[in-house]
């Protein structure tokens, strides 16, 4: 719940009226008014159609493609200076900023979620990762090689060229932002694909750099459409650098797309299924237990790094379990802009019905239902979709539901014994984006953290971000890094050059 007068308000009759016109793919510098087909958004919290927008086509991929190899090579962006680029990035983030509540309301209505959690979390994120690698223009160094012989040999560090970008609907101007930044900063080019699922508020994001004119036309491009465009971009040879967010099985063909074409270098964020263990020796066990609700359940648990395996000692198992029930029951789901809803909607009906499913199977394989378990269809949440947020009890590891990433606000929860066997339980799985921990003993906090296989490790605290802290998984939660300085070398190339003396 969240007191709307501590934020902006959102602005429903401004992006009423925003909508009503249908949209377009940025390319070159221009917007396309017209195209094959048009797809229409639906919100996902009342059925009704959001705003509507023309396809790209493939030709318009390689019109873009095109665009972006001129701007790198012939326009003023290859030759401004580190701090000029940092001034156009601060630029964008005080726009960012200045419509922070426009791009919010179409967030919400685009995508379910809550608009105190879009204008608050996503929003405002986007604007602070433009700030944050602004600062990274002039800062991230070549390098003197300390070589044998008499050779002075350096190591410069160029833009990596045209960098196609795949973002999903979960977190959509906030996953474009965390690629676009660090690319921008880097002197690249790029082409943006969001989900055909959200993509307004990239399209309000597009607009309003456009309308400030400072970028050089085919810096940064919008490509609007389905998933074949975003395929298109990976076998294309005059992409240089692509980089994906989304689900494993995605993922794993543009990696076949990529070596079929150029071989191009692939950054990938997937799937997970995050393990979070409470050992009964931590002694602000309630606070874990709220913790590690929230860590889960806020923006609908369409969450790529929920903790959505909880791992309890059995001697606090059921205790735990019914608290855990308690906020469940607790949460109100209903309109996003509604100050007193807990929860939004999922993204889609196809999505509910796929998280309803879910809890079917682990029904059907012995696990109990503790909270939730439905779709709720109280008062006005009728024609949206909406899942109460699930507690599944009495799961063991090997389910269906502990094993595959729902991706919704299902929590299952697995008791166990010993320290070793629930590490060992925590590592069975595909994924490992992140985990966590909580214990009171410091030396089981090192020995266990250093033994989960995961990209990041959370202890006594499930969720820490940080702009200066890597984020990305190891296994099949995906290859690379995020933010911090790992999101520069994802964008860059080096070279090797030696002098003879």
């Amino acid at each position: 719940m969240t007191n709307f007068e501590t934020i902006e308000q959102p602005k429903l009759q401004w992006a009423a009226q925003w909508l009503k016109d249908i949209k377009g793919s940025y390319i070159n510098g221009e917007w396309l008014t017209t195209g094959p087909a048009t797809i229409s958004s639906i919100n996902p919290a009342n059925g009704s159609v959001v705003g509507a927008y023309y396809e790209a086509t493939t030709n318009d991929v390689d019109t873009a493609i095109v665009s972006a190899r001129q701007a790198l090579t012939n326009s003023d962006w290859k030759t401004i200076s580190k701090k000029q680029r940092a001034k156009i990035m601060h630029q964008i983030a005080g726009l960012i900023y200045e419509h922070q509540a426009e791009l919010a309301t179409l967030e919400a209505l685009d995508n379910g979620k809550l608009y105190s959690e879009a204008y608050n979390d996503d929003v405002q994120e986007c604007a602070e990762l433009f700030e944050y690698y602004a600062g990274w223009t002039d800062k991230y160094y070549a390098e003197n090689n300390p070589v044998n012989g008499d050779f002075l040999s350096v190591t410069t560090v160029d833009p990596i060229g045209v960098c196609a970008q795949i973002v999903p609907f979960n977190f959509p101007l906030q996953m474009a932002c965390l690629k676009m930044a660090p690319a921008l900063s880097m002197g690249n080019t790029l082409l943006l694909k969001p989900s055909n699922k959200t993509s307004f508020s990239a399209i309000r994001l597009f607009e309003i750099i456009a309308e400030a004119n400072i970028l050089p036309a085919g810096t940064i491009n919008l490509i609007l459409g389905k998933s074949k465009l975003g395929s298109h971009m990976s076998t294309h040879a005059g992409v240089d650098k692509l980089s994906f967010t989304g689900s494993t099985n995605v993922g794993k063909q543009l990696v076949r797309d990529s070596a079929d074409s150029n071989l191009k270098p692939v950054t990938l964020e997937l799937g997970g299924k995050s393990p979070n263990i409470l050992f009964a020796d931590y002694a602000k066990r309630d606070e874990a237990i709220e913790k590690s609700f929230y860590a889960l359940f806020t923006h609908k648990a369409e969450k790529c790094s929920s903790p959505t395996r909880l791992f309890v000692e059995k001697s606090i198992y059921n205790e735990v379990v019914e608290k855990m029930a308690a906020f469940a029951d607790a949460y109100k789901l209903g309109d996003p802009f509604d100050p007193s809803s807990d929860q939004g909607a999922q993204i889609s009906t196809e999505h509910m019905e796929s998280i309803l499913g879910y809890i079917e199977s682990g029904i059907e394989q012995g696990a109990r239902v503790a909270a939730g378990g439905y779709r709720d269809i109280e008062g006005e949440n009728v024609h949206g979709c909406f899942v109460r947020p699930t507690i599944m009890a009495d799961v063991t590891n090997d389910m269906k539901i502990a094993q595959e990433e729902i991706f919704g606000p299902v929590l299952c929860v697995i008791p166990f014994e010993t320290e070793e066997e629930v590490i060992a339980q925590a590592n069975d799985t595909i994924y490992g984006l992140g985990a966590g921990l909580w214990t009171a003993d410091m030396s089981r906090a090192h020995r266990v953290a250093n033994q989960l296989e995961a990209g990041m490790v959370f202890v006594n605290k499930y969720g820490c971000y940080d702009f200066a802290s890597p984020f990305g998984g190891v296994k099949q939660s995906g290859w690379g890094k995020e933010y911090a300085i790992h999101s520069l070398a994802a964008f860059t190339k080096k070279r090797a050059i030696w002098f003879a003396y």
